[in-house]
């Protein structure tokens, strides 16, 4: 979550940061629901999004909470302030005005002017949150804010009746929710004890035991396949895939339902023996209810930049959503799923 020190300031939508404040003044929440008392309640985790009225997260309209950490290093990711479990401090070079007032107020004296921008010496950056406070133009921020399920609770509730009328609910994502299953799991049990669905985006990259206690409260897996292949995996991701697909593998074995989500990376994943390998694995699934091919975008770069880290370099000899909609038609022959574009 990004926020003004202490106080709430939460992340905007994929395209922009704004500015909202909530979670305050909650008062406890009771349930005489089974797995959803008090103690779950007060279970905390390290969010760095909620994002109300998602259309793209699982059916209906819904509310997506963005866990920070995650054991995949993926070159594309569209979410890299998702990815360290620590808080972390992003830049917006283009707002800042080179006043000063951050390396006045620095206490590690981590900030610099540099080429008329106040940078910082991420080395030396406590993630203190000082400069985010004094900065009048908004071009520092932190991303990262422990939050209780009591007080995300109090966010979801808001949109009880849009749940209701769209066969919407509650999605995990991240980062990568099962990098705190305690925390994910008290939050899932408690939307499920509230009869609100739930559902968790995830990479798959976890222990058994951790993905099993999720699953309990889980009512669907949004479930993401890099690659098929183990080689190619760890060279896109850090990390092979043998754990990731004998998960997935085994919650379709439990009869899970699960939605597949392979993100569609230019030169990296998108080539017709990839595609048929991707097919191949859905066919051997009983409780896949459909894929969903990820048309590539850079979401993920300006972000990464504001992180003091650079972006990969692609090219593209098709336009992303022409070349999910080939890769469509070579998986429909496959499977006899649904297969769609987009999420």
């Amino acid at each position: 979550m990004l926020r003004r020190h202490a106080r709430g300031i939460a992340l905007g939508a994929v395209t922009a940061y704004r500015i909202r404040r909530i979670g305050d003044g909650i008062s406890p929440i009771e349930s005489d629901v089974s797995g959803a008392g008090s103690y779950m309640l007060q279970e905390s985790g390290v969010v760095f999004d909620v994002k109300r009225f998602a259309l793209h997260d699982g059916p209906g309209i819904r509310t997506t909470v963005f866990l920070k950490g995650c054991p995949l290093s993926c070159a594309w990711c569209h979410n890299p302030e998702g990815r360290s479990r620590n808080l972390e401090l992003l830049f917006w070079e283009a707002r800042c005005t080179g006043c000063g007032a951050c390396i006045e107020a620095c206490p590690a004296n981590a900030v610099s002017i540099v080429d008329n921008a106040a940078r910082v010496d991420r080395e030396r950056c406590t993630v203190c949150g000082a400069c985010v406070d004094v900065c009048p133009t908004g071009a520092r921020a932190v991303a990262g804010e422990v939050w209780s399920v009591e007080r995300i609770l109090d966010v979801v509730e808001k949109d009880l009746l849009f749940y209701d009328e769209s066969g919407g609910g509650v999605t995990l994502s991240g980062g990568e929710p099962l990098a705190q299953p305690a925390f994910a799991a008290a939050l899932l049990g408690a939307c499920r004890g509230r009869r609100i669905h739930t559902a968790v985006d995830t990479c798959g990259c976890a222990e058994w035991s951790a993905l099993e206690r999720v699953a309990r409260e889980t009512d669907l897996f949004l479930y993401d396949v890099k690659h098929v292949d183990a080689a190619m995996h760890k060279e896109l991701t850090g990390v092979s895939n043998e754990r990731i697909l004998e998960n997935l593998r085994r919650l379709s074995d439990g009869g899970h339902r699960l939605w597949i989500r392979y993100p569609l990376v230019p030169g990296r994943n998108d080539g017709e023996a990839e595609i048929i390998a991707l097919g191949r694995l859905v066919a051997c699934l009983d409780s896949v209810a459909t894929v969903h091919l990820l048309p590539f975008h850079w979401g993920g770069e300006r972000k990464l930049e504001r992180l003091g880290g650079k972006g990969i370099s692609l090219s593209m000899d098709v336009e992303p959503v022409v070349a999910a909609e080939v890769a469509a038609k070579i998986l429909r022959g496959i499977v006899d799923i649904d297969v769609h574009v987009g999420g």
